[in-house]
């Protein structure tokens, strides 16, 4: 199967008694009615609400997008006609009023406001997110915080909004969208992104975008980042948002807060960071007499077979050996990552305009939430780790009986079909490995390069 294992079920009738699973759009009606979204649209002129497409119904296209492995417009519209949206439109059979055609909802995607799709997002998370999993010894939720790149495709707009890269060779094609996340540690579950461009004068660090996430992340939930992460203002903003962090340092920046001195190892110190006159600089919202309360640590680590020394800056109240264990989980986020751009496409957004490459990215990160929730279920049924499951084969599982669930007639059919569904997910798991697969990291250069791309020239210019 793969390579992964099987867990191990005794009962699986007494397994599906304890289990919730349902489909990503069972999870989407629960999360967001059509009141709400309709609501949300007063005073939204753009959007005809007298059309056949209704903006719930629209929202959920895209994220269906997103969800299925094709993911284009006609595979959504034939979704529409098709799968089981009829039955929440009462006295409306969307099959017999609709054509195949895509550029309804074409349309009506160009129109849907951001405002409302952020909304529509937020809520989803939230709903998802009512019964959050903690740590081994820490009795709060923590978020891991990274920030990644997104290609765009080429258009006049968005090279404008996002330009693209340049060196001393020239510019390159694809616009590129800067974007911060936070995923929970345990279930992975992740809040609505931040984004900006990442070249040009306008362009956007991943600390300035997190400050916005901060703001929105559960009340005093702990946040949890890299060495890109080890600054001033990162550790000013969680403490005064009443959010615990857990920041590794670089070397240079350790010794500083050590006055000059590289810390030695096991080095457990209390001290008052102050901002720098770049930190000031670089933030004008930080105020002169800011400082943040906290400990540094350095810390042994072995990491490949050799020993490493690791500086942490944290104001978690845990022993310098529980804050080690907490950020060893800090590697979580790149799956998180690799998981949003491999299996929910987020690689590169194909929309022509950047605001409905925006979207997309929104709608995109609630679809990975929805394949999300089912993976958390299933394993509370199981009683296993989230972490132990396959995001790609939980989702193969997903989109493998979406039409099953949407085409149950009876609750009786249904509860078959999530029984095998349950059955199924057991088989999704990871495998256990005694080491850990390292991949030769050799480069294998090119033979031959292709020729410059040359513009043709106008007749007018060769006459």
């Amino acid at each position: 199967m793969g390579g992964s294992q099987r867990a191990t079920v005794r009962n699986l009738d007494e397994v599906q008694e304890r289990s919730r699973l349902v489909g990503a759009f069972e999870q989407y009606q629960e999360a967001v009615s059509k009141q709400q979204v309709t609501d949300w649209l007063k005073g939204q002129p753009q959007f005809s609400r007298k059309g056949k497409l209704h903006a719930w119904l629209v929202i959920w296209l895209i994220i269906f997008q997103r969800l299925h492995p094709k993911g284009t417009l006609g595979v959504a519209v034939r979704e529409m006609l098709t799968g089981g949206v009829d039955k929440c439109f009462r006295g409306k059979k969307l099959s017999q009023c609709l054509s195949a055609s895509t550029s309804a909802y074409s349309q009506a995607r160009s129109r849907l406001p951001l405002e409302v799709v952020e909304k529509v997002s937020d809520l989803i998370f939230e709903s998802l997110n009512q019964q959050p999993q903690t740590l081994p010894g820490w009795d709060r939720p923590m978020f891991l915080l990274d920030g990644t790149s997104i290609v765009l495709a080429h258009s006049k707009d968005s090279a404008k909004a996002y330009p693209p890269a340049s060196n001393q060779y020239g510019v390159s094609h694809w616009p590129v969208m800067r974007v911060a996340v936070a995923h929970d540690v345990v279930s992975g579950l992740a809040t609505r992104p931040a984004w900006g461009p990442m070249y040009g004068e306008q362009a956007t660090s991943e600390q300035g975008l997190t400050k916005t996430i901060i703001c929105r992340l559960p009340p005093q939930c702990g946040v949890m980042g890299d060495r890109n992460y080890g600054v001033f203002s990162m550790a000013y903003h969680a403490s005064r948002q009443d959010h615990p962090c857990i920041f590794r340092l670089s070397e240079p920046r350790a010794r500083k807060l050590n006055g000059g001195i590289t810390p030695a190892a096991r080095t457990d110190k209390q001290l008052r960071w102050l901002p720098s006159r770049e930190d000031l600089r670089n933030n004008p919202e930080l105020p002169a007499d800011a400082f943040v309360e906290g400990r540094l640590l350095a810390l042994k680590i072995n990491l490949g077979g050799k020993r490493q020394r690791i500086y942490l800056f944290t104001t978690l109240k845990l022993t310098a050996e529980e804050i080690l264990r907490v950020y060893g989980y800090r590697w979580n986020i790149e799956t998180d990552l690799r998981s949003l751009k491999r299996e929910v496409r987020l690689h590169m957004i194909h929309a022509q305009s950047p605001a409905m490459a925006e979207k997309e990215l929104v709608l995109g990160v609630a679809a990975y939430n929805l394949t999300r929730a089912a993976i958390n279920d299933a394993a509370t049924a199981l009683q296993l780790d989230p972490r132990d499951f396959s995001f790609s084969l939980a989702q193969d599982t997903l989109n493998a009986f979406l039409p099953l669930l949407a085409n149950a007639k009876t609750e009786r059919e249904r509860k078959a079909i999530m029984k095998q569904m349950l059955r199924v997910f057991s088989y999704s798991t990871l495998p256990k490995r005694r080491t850990r697969r390292s991949s030769p990291r050799e480069v294998w250069p090119h033979q031959s390069s292709f020729p410059s791309r040359k513009l043709a020239k106008s007749k007018r210019s060769q006459a």
